[in-house]
Parts: structure tokens; C-alpha cells; sequence
């Protein structure tokens, strides 16, 4: 078993800066966790705690039910994958694979034979007698995982090791990645800004800001359910569209979404949810995915900006008043005229639309307070 459990772990830095605040996280054994956020969240520093390169201020860490917050790097049985490889560039591919078993005097034929085991999954074993200045960047990865690999360690950590490379190259990797995780059995906790990386990757997605944890969930709960509306920006692409000064109507019983003056008469789910939470009348940000918008059909009006035909769709950039509006639509279901300075009608499904707080930013329907980290700042308008 490889569970990691994280209690309200916490980084405080000598010059009093507050890094990573009550990150709460239980890593199931054999699951792929992704940490995702923008530059300075705390993902990778929650990482480096993980593996003891970075002491933990407040909170337990927990592997394979024991607590190792005072347990040295070397012996908490996890390996981690670095950005930059950190490859010894005078030793072989072979040397730099051995290495780790060598240090724990493991005898010279099982050495060999779990490198070539570990060059073999990785195809790199054509490469082993070279050293790491006559490889491609795609190699020197393979070969830094294959290090982690040869170790059979509880723990799988990786701290960005794709955003080195070409966007060529990453999407290779990033499937190499997929086929090596149904391979090996162990724990993966992964480290990216790239939300593409996190939604392909991870059973589970945890969403980072400003040291705090947002969301956890899997791919589609955070794309569908974004609890806040910087969850709501960071992830999907392209991103959600907001449409400012909207209103959560509540007339005879029911409850109305309106967007620029037109209504929209939410689901029995909807309903039911901001009943339940008790949401009077008030002014909301709504949001729209351009994946869920609708054109050449109903009441909201926009004027087309930029038009680009993708081939299977296109990419509308349009304005609607003083929002901006990203629209994806497949090129076989479009019937409207949707060239550059076309005025156009659009819509979407009542379903589909995500209602936040102006003031605090939290969705109406799928913030929970309780889960939320405690002392956790507001999520203000457009604060992404």
C-alpha cells in the first residue's frame, strides 16, 4: 500500500512568508494525483515537502500509515522526476540508471538486469552507453524517470519534468507518461502549471492559488462543477466566458438566470440546489463555456470580432456589450453567417450556465464552505 495523507501540512518561510497554507489531501495507493496553478501557488513546494526536501512548518504527512515528518529524504521510499533532469552528464545512460541501486550495494547482475527491464519500457535502451549531452531533451526525461523507476519506490514524484520541452514533444511525452503509469503500480503525485497535462493525466486534479487549495476533483468535476471563479478561469480551454452585472432572479417560486436583459428559466436541479442554499435575489457573474454556446438562435446579440475556421470548427471571438465572448462551434452545425463584423443571436442550456457571487466570487450551486481551507482569502472578480 502507498497512501499519502496530507493534514493540514503548512510552509512558513523564515522571512515569514506563508507559502502553502492547511492543505488537506488523501492520495488513495496506486492513484495519480496532479497539482495544477499558476507560477508561486505552492504546488511544488507541497511537493519538496513530500519528499522531505523542504521542511514542513505545521501539519503531518503521513506514507504508508506512518507518520514521516522528521524522516530523512532517503528513507521515505518515494523518487522524484526534476524540470530539469538533474542527470550526471560524465556518466553512461547506463551509469546514471544504476546509480541509486549501486549506492544501496544491490548486487551487480540484479543491477543489470533492472536497468535493462527499465531501458526496455522506456526505449531507450539503444541509448545506453551514451551520456546525457548526446540526447534530446525527450531522451534525458525518459532517462530521468527510468532513474525513479529502477528504484521501485513507493512514491512517484514529478515536479514539472515535461515543461522543458517542445509542445511537440510534451504531447509525446505526456502519452509515453499515461502507458509507463498502467505499467507500474505505485503512487504518482505530479506537479504542473500546464492544465492540459492535468486534466489527461490525473484521476484526481488539486487546483492551487496563492499557497490554498480551491478544488479537488476529478477532470470532469472541476471542468463541469468549478466551485469559485478562479477555478472556473483556470481551467478549460479556451477559457470560461463571464458576462458581468448579471442577476439571480427569484419570481413566483422559481429561479431565473439573466444575462443582458434576456431570462433563462434554470433547471429542477438548479432550482433545487439554490433553494437549498437559501440564495435571495442578487447580482452574479455568469458563466458560459465556448464549448456550450449555441449560435445563430436565441435572444443574447454579439458582434463577431475574429472568425477562424479550425477545420472540424470554428473559433469565434465576438463582443456582447462590454463582455467579451469565445464561442466553439463544429463547423457541422453551423447554418449562420458567422463572418468578421456579423452581428449574430446565440444561447445556451439554463444547465450549463455557472452562477457566482460577485462579492466573493464562490459558485451558488457547487461552493462548499465546510471543505473549503480554513482562513482561505475570497475569490474576487477575475482575480486569475
Amino acid at each position: 500500500m502507498s497512501e499519502v495523507v496530507l493534514k493540514g501540512l503548512k510552509k512558513v518561510y523564515d522571512n515569514k512568508v506563508t507559502a502553502v497554507h492547511d492543505v488537506n489531501l488523501e492520495i488513495k495507493d496506486k492513484e495519480f494525483i496532479v497539482l495544477v496553478g499558476p507560477s508561486g501557488c505552492g504546488k511544488s513546494t507541497t511537493l519538496r515537502m513530500v519528499a522531505g526536501l523542504e521542511e514542513i512548518s505545521d501539519g503531518e504527512l503521513y506514507i504508508d500509515g506512518k507518520l514521516v515528518n522528521d524522516v530523512p529524504p532517503k528513507d521515505r521510499d518515494i523518487a522524484m522526476v526534476f524540470q530539469n533532469y538533474a542527470l550526471y552528464p560524465h556518466k553512461t545512460v547506463y551509469d546514471n540508471l544504476a546509480f541509486a541501486l549501486k549506492l544501496r550495494k544491490e548486487p551487480k547482475d540484479v543491477i543489470d538486469k533492472k536497468v535493462r527491464e527499465v531501458a526496455e519500457i522506456l526505449d531507450i535502451t539503444q541509448y545506453l552507453k551514451r551520456k546525457p549531452k548526446a540526447l534530446s531533451g525527450g531522451q534525458r526525461q525518459r532517462v530521468a524517470i527510468g532513474r525513479a523507476m529502477v528504484r521501485d519506490p513507493k512514491v512517484f514524484l514529478m515536479d514539472e519534468p515535461l515543461s522543458n520541452l517542445d509542445a511537440k514533444l510534451r504531447n509525446q511525452m505526456r502519452a509515453e507518461i499515461i502507458k509507463l503509469r498502467s505499467r507500474i503500480n505505485t503512487t504518482f503525485m505530479y506537479v504542473t502549471h500546464d492544465q492540459t497535462e492535468a486534466m489527461t493525466l490525473g484521476d484526481r486534479i488539486v487546483i492551487m492559488k496563492d499557497g490554498y487549495v480551491n478544488q479537488i476533483g476529478t477532470p470532469q468535476e472541476v471542468f463541469n462543477k468549478p466551485v469559485n471563479l478562479f477555478v472556473a478561469g483556470f481551467i478549460g480551454m479556451p477559457v470560461m466566458n463571464f458576462f458581468d452585472h448579471c442577476q439571480v432572479l427569484l419570481e413566483n417560486g422559481k429561479y431565473y438566470a439573466q444575462i443582458r436583459g434576456v431570462k433563462f428559466l434554470l433547471d429542477d436541479f438548479q432550482q433545487k440546489a439554490l433553494a437549498q442554499n437559501n440564495v435571495q435575489p442578487c447580482e452574479i457573474v455568469a458563466g458560459i463555456r465556448p464549448q456550450h454556446v449555441t449560435v445563430g438562435e436565441g435572444e443574447l446579440t454579439a458582434k463577431i470580432e475574429v472568425s477562424e475556421m479550425m477545420g472540424s470548427e470554428y473559433n469565434i471571438h465576438a463582443r456582447s456589450g462590454d463582455d467579451e465572448v469565445v464561442m466553439l462551434i463544429p463547423t457541422v452545425d453551423l447554418t449562420a453567417d458567422v463572418s468578421m463584423g456579423k452581428t449574430i443571436n446565440f444561447t445556451t442550456r439554463p444547465s450549463l450556465i455557472q452562477l457566482f457571487d460577485r462579492e466573493s466570487g464562490n459558485n451558488l450551486i457547487w461552493y462548499d464552505a465546510e471543505s473549503a481551507a480554513k482562513d482561505a482569502p475570497v475569490c474576487k472578480r477575475y482575480d486569475f
